[in-house]
């Protein structure tokens, strides 16, 4: 065993990981396009930001694009869960493509959030990162009226035509803690700002960052399952640091480094939203069988029960060829 001499005594594992309604939903959308499509079906965008999804996906005959000019006029095309913008519709429509829309829902609800308050003359200040591709699709519904805001510097200097008709939203994946900072310099500045109908953070990820918080007292480590694109994942990491615990953002068992371990007696890992069972199974066998970890325990938090329903697109789709969901 290569990492005998390290010390790790126990593998904390957060119960509450790995995939969220939404993922699921998602990776569904392709996997039944597939079956009742036929093959190719292209998506645009990484489905989810997991490269190990998207290569079995891609395995399964799934071409992923970035831009519709790459799909051939009158083909399938898939919007992954991250959601898109009226200007990305317009084209699919004038490239007569056939489209199935696997957009999340809570992402679906800021989209409707921000088309409201844009219609009644509000400036909206979205919170969020400028080049992630959820804040792009939220940022196409209202262009003129939407201002991201990414950090509290940024909240302190944002400019608005009346402070008297001010709201914000959120991207889905943000930390609850930096989102609730910048939130409070907002409400400062703009005392009569509107909030979302609902809190726009993910349940998921708030479910999966209190997780990590709850973890902290109780590990040296923290690895965390997911991908260096995915902002769940990264905000987990953050989290952690945020709490006093070391972390390490990895994709795989593989990507482990035998120095991070010295002095860790109790080895804390989750999975991120868009992180599959399958790989949180690789790194428990690579603790087991090459740490020499003995002791695998599972740290309860909440119990996760939210299930999405697929597409109007592919139930239609279904009931044509006699299937039910």
């Amino acid at each position: 065993m290569v990492g005998s001499g390290l010390g790790v005594e126990r593998l904390l594992l957060a119960r509450l990981r790995g995939f969220c309604a939404g993922v699921v939903r998602a990776i569904d959308v392709v996997e039944e396009a597939l079956k009742l499509c036929g093959k190719p079906v292209y998506v645009r965008h990484e489905i989810i930001h997991n490269r190990f999804v998207v290569e079995d996906l891609g395995r399964k005959g799934a071409l992923f694009v970035e831009e519709l000019s790459e799909v051939p006029e009158g083909s399938w095309v898939i919007f992954s869960a991250h959601g898109i913008s009226p200007q990305v519709r317009r084209e699919a429509v004038q490239r007569r493509l056939k489209v199935i829309d696997a957009t999340c829902p809570l992402v679906t609800k800021v989209h409707l959030e921000a088309i409201q308050y844009a219609k009644k003359g509000y400036t909206i200040i979205l919170i969020g990162h400028g080049d992630h591709v959820e804040t792009i699709g939220t940022m196409g519904e209202a262009p003129e009226a939407i201002r991201v805001v990414g950090t509290r510097a940024e909240a302190e200097t944002v400019e608005v035509s009346d402070s008297r008709k001010v709201a914000y939203l959120t991207q889905t994946t943000l930390s609850l803690d930096d989102t609730r900072e910048i939130v409070g310099v907002l409400q400062r500045r703009f005392p009569e700002l509107a909030p979302p109908n609902k809190d726009d953070i993910c349940y998921a990820t708030q479910n999966r960052q209190n997780a990590v918080k709850a973890m902290a007292p109780h590990i040296d480590l923290l690895l965390v399952l997911g991908a260096p694109n995915s902002s769940n994942s990264v905000r987990l990491c953050e989290v952690a640091k945020s709490c006093g615990v070391r972390a390490h953002l990895i994709e795989r068992a593989s990507d482990i480094r035998l120095p991070w371990l010295e002095g860790v007696r109790s080895l804390g890992l989750t999975a991120s939203a868009s992180a599959p069972e399958v790989l949180v199974q690789e790194v428990v066998y690579f603790c087991r069988e090459e740490l020499g970890v003995r002791k695998v325990e599972e740290f309860e938090t909440v119990e996760e029960n939210m299930k999405f329903s697929l597409p109007y697109e592919l139930e239609k789709l279904r009931s044509q060829v006699g299937l039910r969901s």
